[in-house]
Parts: structure tokens; sequence; C-alpha cells
């Protein structure tokens, strides 16, 4: 029974601060994922707000714009101030303008600018190996305004 004793006390100093190493690996085994995922999230979360802040402001922009070839080349300017201020990179970004009812007169009273932008916005830190490019999410915002009925024509 002595015998017993001593062995199961000598197992148990011979453990004797193996429970902070347990914890440090366990720590960084479960922390490492849950901040990889919280960044990849930010990530998408920022795009996400830079796109419709930048679709809100393009719209705006076009709609008041003296005339159709300038309304686009603000659109474009206002929707990558926007995308700047969020850190997101203007070339990366696809803008669509599109008007109703009439879709060669924006400026036209009653009509409406329509604005879309997308942005693929790629996992950070994921390598291009998981095969068919690098894992994207895809981030879109449709914004409207209206030119006015009780507005002039241009």
């Amino acid at each position: 029974m002595r015998t017993l004793v001593t062995r199961l006390r000598n197992a148990r100093e011979a453990e004797e601060g193996t429970a902070l190493v347990e914890v440090t690996w366990l720590a960084l085994l479960l922390l490492v994922p849950l901040v990889y995922l919280l960044v990849a999230v930010f990530d998408v979360q920022r795009a996400s707000f830079g796109v419709s802040a930048a679709a809100r402001a393009a719209a705006r922009a076009y709609a008041l714009a003296p005339d159709e070839a300038s309304g686009r080349a603000r659109a474009q300017q206002a929707a990558a101030v926007a995308l700047r201020d969020q850190g997101l990179d203007p070339g990366t970004v696809q803008l669509a303008v599109s008007c109703s009812p009439s879709p060669g007169n924006c400026l036209a009273p009653g009509s409406v600018v329509a604005v879309r932008l997308s942005h693929q916005v790629r996992l950070p830190l994921a390598p291009e190996a998981l095969g068919g490019g690098a894992p994207s999410f895809r981030v879109e915002a449709d914004q409207s305004f209206p030119y006015g009925t009780f507005r002039e024509d241009r």
C-alpha cells in the first residue's frame, strides 16, 4: 500500500508546472483562429462601409453635376474619396451608373440616378493555393438619388 501511495505522490510531483504549459498551448490554439476570424470579419465590414458610403457619394455627385459627361467623372471622384477613407483601393471597385425612366438622359426632371458599386474582399493571409484564386467575399452597394420633378432640365 505504501508503494502505491509513494508512486502516486511521485507521479504528482513529476507533473508539477505542466498546467501552465497546457493552458498556454490551449490559449494559443483557441486564440489564433479567433483573432484571424475577427480580422477577416472586420475587413469585410470595413469594405462594406466603404462601398456603401462611396455609392451614396457617387449618386449625389452625379445628380449635382452640370452635365452628363462631368457627372460620370464627379461620381468616380466622389466614390474614390469615400473608398480611400476606408482604406480601399478605388481601382478594384466596379462602378455602374444607370438612370430611369430614360437611360439616355439622367439629368432630366423626374429621373432617378442609380449607382451600383461592387468589390471583392480577399480574406487576409489566405493563400491562392487553396484553388481558384484567393478566397474572397463580394460586397455590393446600390444607391438611388432622385433628380427631382420640379428642377430645370439641363
